[in-house]
């Protein structure tokens, strides 16, 4: 198993902010997450910078559009050198099929992963927007259609794991956000977990932002949590 098991989220604003904090980590014990508001901020150059730095980044812009559009977005991500992006399951096979076709005549394609539904939404939000079912039903069902189209593995939550392990074997690769410390606020999620729970739950990489970006001390924070998950790599 990997031992870099968690992808720190540098949700900031700009990327001076990112690159400061990326200076306080150790590429050997972590990646790093670059989403929405970071990318548009700060564009490729910031992902080429971590790069530099010696982080594998995850490219976390979910893309959702028609098959071509999303094709074309996932290509232009390997061309970065990305180690893993992602697309929303619910835009269907064809599109996650696309995806899959775009990235693979790379030399070293990146991880594919589809998403599922949102660790911020609720049973009741899912039933707002017309979704019958759980969030853990949903999960399911959006998983074996990423699984069947070729992806590598989904985004989903810890609470979901388990099921995904059982019913889709444990080289299908889960990234499980809501990822929480003992004590710490849910914040803006509504599935959350700890990181110890999430790699017993069977999670493969661990999304964790606030709890480390926001500690005292990130570096220490990172340390405490990989020695929680056992890993060999992490100094006494």
């Amino acid at each position: 198993m990997d031992d870099k098991r968690v992808i720190v989220a540098l949700d900031f604003p700009d990327a001076e902010a990112a690159l400061a904090m990326a200076a306080r980590l150790d590429p050997a014990l972590c990646r790093v997450k670059v989403g929405k508001e970071l990318f548009v901020a700060a564009g490729p150059a910031v992902v080429e910078r971590l790069q530099a730095s010696g982080f594998e980044v995850f490219l976390d812009l979910k893309f959702h559009d028609i098959p071509n559009t999303v094709a074309g977005a996932c290509r232009a991500a390997a061309r970065l050198g990305v180690w893993m992006l992602n697309v929303h399951a619910g835009g269907g096979s064809a599109m996650m099929r696309a995806a899959r076709e775009a990235v693979a005549s790379f030399p070293k394609p990146p991880l594919l992963i589809g998403v599922t539904v949102l660790t911020s939404l609720s049973d009741a939000e899912l039933g707002e927007i017309g979704f019958a079912g759980s969030a853990a039903d949903n999960v399911g069902r959006l998983a074996r259609l990423a699984a069947a189209s070729g992806l590598d593995g989904v985004v989903c939550s810890a609470e979901e794991a388990a099921m995904l392990r059982e019913t889709l074997g444990t080289g299908f690769v889960s990234v499980t956000p809501g990822i929480r410390l003992p004590g710490d606020a849910k914040g803006d999620q509504s599935r959350v977990v700890t990181p110890e729970d999430a790699v017993r739950r069977g999670a493969h990489y661990l999304v964790i932002g606030r709890p480390v970006t926001q500690s005292a001390d990130p570096s220490a924070t990172l340390q405490s949590i990989m020695r929680s998950l056992g890993s060999g790599k992490v100094p006494s």
